[in-house]
């Protein structure tokens, strides 16, 4: 059976590819017919004796960001303050619109099809998106979250150890930081990609399969995590702790990063200052949200002790470990193609 899967396995990884570059392409025939993102008004031509406008200077067009997040990260917090439009409104942003998905890989898909301006993913997306050849840049990370994920099996499994995931099959979403965990986790103890089958699921299915008795294991973030802990009694195998970073990471289309710093640079304020009130009431967090998201507050007190909140420039030793993570992938065939990760880091103008 092993041999059959590493016989077949590239044959897979070539099948998601083309899955991906068609639906990506689909996606941009859509997008090429809707209307850009900084729409109602048309600038005047600058006369010879008026200078031509500069990024970000005095607003000349209503602008609407558009902004993509996940179930419970920073920017759900930034959402729900409120207090963001107040903020971009001087920079001529006359609306945001915010966009929930369930994981990062579809995230930075419509970050490629040009539905969003702003993303915020984990630490494998954007490493899998720029193999792909979407043209996006690194705005911005945060500190480590390094104990907010974790490979789970239910709680009468027979799995005991690492090891015992030979020939199981484990379930997470493909090009997610679950997927870069598990690859961690098998190189923790000796263990190889093909000795798994991995089940590549969005959280939502995952979580179906793995009650259900359909895969073996499960390797999954928070929120997921903390909720499948409080619902169904599961073991955590190997949380994230001492292998991965699971840092979030801000990114954006290049050509909306370099005309409009400014904005990058008030998201990224407005993040911080909700990053330093939710680091000191992490009680106010969770009974915020908790009628938001529908999730029970204990659960939210959990992963809000799990993770930080902040949106900070990217530092050379972090950039260190997101080309890790493409190396890996790339050694694995999970990508397509070797990348530079430095390539995409944006330098915001001076």
């Amino acid at each position: 059976m092993l041999k059959t899967f590493t016989r077949n396995f590239p044959k897979l990884i070539q099948s998601s590819t083309i899955r991906f570059a068609t639906g990506l392409t689909i996606s941009l025939a859509i997008v090429s017919c809707a209307p850009t993102a900084t729409t109602n008004t048309t600038p005047a031509t600058p006369s010879a004796n008026q200078p031509a406008a500069t990024p970000d200077s005095k607003p000349t067009e209503a602008i609407v960001v558009r902004i993509g997040h996940q179930k419970f990260d920073p920017l759900t917090l930034v959402k729900n303050k409120g207090k963001l439009e107040a903020r971009l409104k001087p920079l001529g942003v006359t609306e945001v619109k915010w966009t929930e998905f369930p994981s990062g890989p579809p995230q930075m898909e419509a970050l490629a099809a040009g539905s969003i301006d702003i993303a915020r993913t984990g630490d494998a997306p954007p490493v899998a998106a720029q193999a792909a050849g979407s043209n996006f840049v690194y705005v911005g990370t945060s500190a480590p979250k390094d104990s907010s994920s974790a490979l789970l099996v239910k709680e009468e499994s027979p799995i005991k150890t690492v090891a015992d995931l030979k020939g199981k099959k484990v379930a997470f979403a493909k090009g997610s930081s679950a997927n870069y965990l598990i690859v961690r986790i098998l190189e923790s103890e000796g263990l190889k990609w093909e000795d798994i089958t991995p089940v590549y699921l969005s959280p939502a299915d995952a979580r179906a399969a793995f009650e259900q008795d359909n895969v073996d294991a499960w390797v999954i973030w928070d929120p997921f995590y903390a909720l499948v802990q409080s619902k169904t009694p599961v073991r955590v195998i190997r949380d994230s702790k001492g292998l991965v970073t699971n840092r979030d990471f801000y990114l954006a289309p290049k050509s909306f990063a370099d005309k409009h710093p400014k904005i990058i640079e008030a998201i990224r304020a407005e993040t911080e200052e909700v990053a330093t009130w939710a680091k000191a009431n992490p009680d106010q967090v969770a009974e915020f949200l908790s009628p938001l998201l529908k999730i029970n507050k204990p659960v939210l007190l959990t992963v809000t002790n799990r993770r930080t909140y902040g949106f900070e420039t990217i530092p050379p030793e972090v950039v260190a470990e997101q080309q890790a993570i493409a190396d890996s992938f790339f050694k694995l065939k999970l990508i397509p193609k070797e990348i530079k990760v430095s390539e995409v880091i944006w330098l915001a103008p001076k």
